[in-house]
């Protein structure tokens, strides 16, 4: 591989997250959780941290979309298994619309949890998005579960709000 194509290779697997041995997408997902645990551990008010995992998330997103067609020539197939910047999106999503809980490693537990669950199950139309073309096939299938995430977690705080430190 040259220079530009390594370079490309770090940011599509998340520094070599998803080359990780089994479920690659959720080990690449963990940089998600790392990029929101030290979103929250700087201590900024809500509306910083919405602004800073709303950016991120644009980043990641943009990053996906742009990243796919070098991602699919490179491991010959359709949403590589190794390309994983869009879990990092997806989980990304679910913080952003879920920012709560009074207890950070709860909060992270759960969050990553239901946004992998549910991106692995994909609740329709999640499985139908992946079909659309390039990268944005692979990033809104993500960015639909996230959604689903959000409104489980949101349903799970209001009944178990213990559950999240509340």
């Amino acid at each position: 591989m040259n220079t530009r194509d390594r370079f490309l290779y770090v940011l599509a697997t998340c520094f070599g997250l998803g080359l990780l041995p089994i479920a690659p997408g959720t080990w690449g997902a963990l940089l998600g959780v790392a990029i929101y645990a030290a979103v929250r551990l700087a201590g900024v008010t809500l509306p910083v941290q919405t602004a800073i995992v709303g950016g991120s998330l644009l980043i990641v997103s943009v990053l996906t979309v742009a990243l796919s067609p070098w991602s699919e020539r490179h491991w010959k197939k359709k949403d590589p298994g190794n390309f994983v910047t869009d879990e990092v999106a997806g989980y990304l999503m679910t913080v952003l619309l879920f920012p709560i809980g009074a207890n950070l490693p709860l909060t992270l537990l759960w969050t990553f949890v239901i946004t992998r669950g549910l991106d692995i199950v994909k609740i329709p139309p999640a499985r139908q998005l992946e079909y659309l073309h390039g990268g944005w096939g692979i990033l809104l299938d993500d960015l639909m579960s996230s959604i689903y995430a959000a409104g489980v977690l949101w349903g799970a705080y209001w009944v178990f709000p213990a559950a999240f430190g509340g």
